[in-house]
């Protein structure tokens, strides 16, 4: 397995499978050409079977942390430590880049992502609550 971050429209969409909903090119575009917006793929035989996507955010009292934004991988490379090798190559681009640190929100009955995260060396906070809002 390889990692690389992908830096063009024609990597994303080659990837585009890994996604929840099809890549649209023109989002892809926005996304790339965005400072502090990272995607890196993991290749097997050429082949992209995960992606993770983060963005870095950056708080006037705080500095600059990344939030992980969205993991994926192939149903058939799934619980083959390809997604926490991902969080791994994410968090090591935040530390180079001189971040102070990485979260994500994730779903408490998503019992895949909860284990990867925690074998990534992530720790969940308690008492955290999410709101979100959803704009049409």
């Amino acid at each position: 397995m390889e990692i690389r971050q992908v830096t063009t429209v024609d990597g994303v969409l080659a990837a585009g499978a890994l996604f929840d909903d099809p890549v649209r090119p023109d989002w892809a575009t926005r996304f790339l050409d965005s400072p502090g917006h990272h995607l890196l793929v993991a290749y097997v035989d050429g082949t992209p079977v995960g992606m993770v996507t983060g963005v870095e955010m950056t708080h006037p009292d705080k500095g600059t942390e990344l939030f992980l934004y969205e993991l994926g991988v192939a149903d058939g490379y799934q619980r083959r430590g390809i997604g926490g090798a991902l969080v791994a190559a994410l968090a090591d681009l935040a530390r180079e880049r001189g971040l102070y640190g990485m979260w994500v929100v994730a779903d408490g009955d998503n019992v895949p992502a909860l284990a990867t995260y925690r074998s990534a060396g992530g720790e969940a906070s308690p008492n955290e609550v999410v709101f979100t809002w959803t704009f049409p």
